[in-house]
């Protein structure tokens, strides 16, 4: 199974980003085992970002393959048992904690981590093609992705959601993500929460934004009405556990799978699972 999980997840990495590989196997076998048996659903994950990307047999290649196997049984601890051990392609600079953008409570082992790299203004993971970013929007088009996606995410009364008119931030993070939402449409004024906005805010093509590390700024015409919603922004994912570029960039700095499992995961130990 991360056999077909792992060069998807990280992508076809070279033999000098082992120890990413390495540890994103042990991730990703923590993430598995943790959810074997589970009663909510007749199945154990998804093969997809629900859970975790399963590309098969087509996936598989020997680098992968061989962190892997180098890894075999291994999986992370914390209290004696085995955690869910989330992790996401770039956190942009600093990782966040759960109840940062999701709807549960954080976890001692999922705390904020900086991806700084010491005695430098740069990060490990802003090798990364989504490090920095920005994604723009006309009237229109923020419009209609907002009548289809609103919905799904706030309370939206029967009829047409409406024009956009307005878009405000509702606070920060400790991270720096933004914390919740407003948006004003000719109908109401809604809020979306932590992740949600991810899946509000989407492209014409249905897209996600690409994580809730942003800025907004918005144009507006003479007579106040919203022209262009443009987001600037960092990181790409939830931002929590693992940074997986992150991991790519501390690799190539010689650190083991180890110590970026240990930093990303405080007060976890590997250990063997079977």
């Amino acid at each position: 199974y991360l056999r077909g999980v792992v060069p998807r997840e990280l992508g076809v990495r070279a033999a000098g980003d082992r120890a990413a590989l390495e540890a994103q196997a042990v991730a990703a076998r923590s993430y598995a085992v943790a959810r074997l048996g589970n009663t909510s659903r007749v199945y154990d994950v998804t093969a997809t970002t629900t859970d975790q990307v399963y590309g098969g047999v087509e996936a598989e290649n020997t680098v992968a393959d061989a962190a892997v196997a180098a890894t075999e049984g291994l999986v992370l601890m914390f209290n004696g048992r085995v955690v869910s051990a989330p992790y996401h392609s770039t956190c942009g600079g600093t990782t966040a904690a759960p109840d940062e953008v999701w709807r549960s409570e954080s976890a001692p082992y999922l705390q904020r981590v900086s991806d700084r790299i010491p005695g430098t203004d740069r990060y490990y993971c802003d090798i990364a093609p989504r490090f920095r970013w920005e994604r723009s929007w006309r009237a229109d088009s923020l419009t209609a992705v907002v009548e289809r996606y609103l919905r799904s995410y706030a309370q939206v009364p029967r009829g047409p959601v409406g024009e956009v008119r307005r878009v405000d931030v509702d606070g920060e993070t400790p991270s720096g993500r933004v914390a919740a939402l407003w948006i004003e449409t000719s109908s109401g004024r809604y809020r979306l929460r932590g992740n949600d906005v991810r899946y509000v805010l989407r492209s014409p093509s249905g897209e996600l934004l690409n994580s809730t590390y942003f800025s907004p700024e918005v144009v507006s015409s003479s007579d106040g009405r919203l022209t262009r919603l443009t987001v600037r922004g960092r990181g790409y994912g939830h931002g929590v556990g693992m940074c997986q570029w992150g991991a790519v960039g501390r690799a190539r700095a010689g650190q083991d799978f180890r110590t970026i499992l240990r930093t990303y995961f405080p007060g976890t130990t590997v250990a063997r699972a079977y």
